[in-house]
């Protein structure tokens, strides 16, 4: 080629001054997560904050009854008052014994609230256990821990607590009658600890912890039930409002703790006078209604609030 050949003209585009927009980005956000997002989600919906305060009011009655009545339940019982109707210091009237009904809803909530709250303790912790164990090491073990499951899951545990209550007549108690609740209600815990186990055991950070070195029980303890402790929570909610219908259940099939208030019993005492007195048999059954459904809502508010599919719907 020529060294004397005509250099092309290059063609420049001119410059033009334009205003260039940049998102802002908060670095001192928090980064975000799923207890987090769920946390906005339910903190911007009024029935949350509805539920969370019928449960609060029925811990302070189990914890501290005083707060809400100064009457004894029993120590003050009248005969002369016998079904009456609402008087000074006492809203709700007297059962048929001349009982407070208002002090032995209050004294009441202790009971239903214990029983359920171990029952659903055990039940979690051996649904956990179970069906964490089954859905991580598998193969044999996992048919031998759901060939389980599915036995106690296809015993009714009202059933199952009836027959533990009276056997053991002589030794009823609070840690029996959850014992016996929550001892044959874990099964639905384990499978849906086992199907989320399954799931987060694919997940890389679980596949880099072993790479690393860590033994498979420890990588199970230590990411594995982590992120797999959701659904958990969710569920053990449901079980709560469970196991206090299975108390007061059984309680007014007699085979409830003796000589303890509960709501199950004085909705079985009450039924004795339920044409002369109704109102002995209702508010005891509004209490119990009202507690388990707040604790159904809160549990449904908290499983749409941790699934990003259900708050994207939304």
């Amino acid at each position: 080629m020529s060294s004397n050949a005509p250099v092309p003209d290059h063609y420049v585009a001119p410059v033009r001054d334009a205003a260039v927009t940049v998102d802002a980005v908060r670095v001192d956000e928090k980064p975000s997560s799923l207890w987090r997002d769920a946390w906005r989600d339910l903190r911007r919906r009024p029935t949350f904050w509805i539920s969370v305060g019928v449960v609060l009011v029925v811990l302070l009655m189990a914890v501290w009854p005083t707060l809400f009545t100064q009457v004894p339940p029993n120590d003050q019982c009248d005969l002369a008052n016998s079904n009456g109707g609402p008087a000074a210091g006492h809203p709700l009237g007297f059962t048929f014994q001349g009982c407070d009904i208002f002090s032995r809803i209050v004294w009441g909530a202790r009971t239903s609230l214990s029983v359920g709250l171990l029952a659903t303790l055990i039940g979690s912790v051996i649904g956990l256990i179970m069906g964490a164990y089954a859905g991580f090491y598998g193969g044999w073990l996992d048919s031998v821990l759901s060939r389980v499951g599915d036995i106690f899951f296809s015993i009714p545990y009202i059933l199952a607590a009836v027959v533990v209550m009276s056997v053991f007549s002589d030794a009823r108690n609070v840690f029996t009658l959850a014992l016996a609740i929550g001892g044959f209600s874990w099964a639905s815990t384990a499978r849906v600890v086992r199907a989320e186990v399954l799931r987060v055991r694919q997940a890389d950070f679980v596949t880099a912890s072993q790479a690393l070195g860590l033994s498979r029980f420890r990588t199970l303890l230590s990411h594995v039930v982590p992120n797999a402790i959701a659904p958990l929570l969710v569920i053990s909610t449901l079980s709560l409002a469970a196991a206090i219908v299975a108390e007061a259940t059984l309680t007014f099939l007699g085979v409830g703790i003796p000589g303890v208030m509960s709501w199950g019993r004085d909705i079985s005492d009450a039924q004795e006078s339920l044409k002369v007195a109704p109102m002995a048999l209702v508010y005891p059954s509004i209490a119990l209604t009202v507690t388990v459904l707040a604790f159904i809502l809160l549990g449904e508010l908290i499983r749409d609030a941790l699934d990003p599919r259900a708050r994207a719907r939304r």
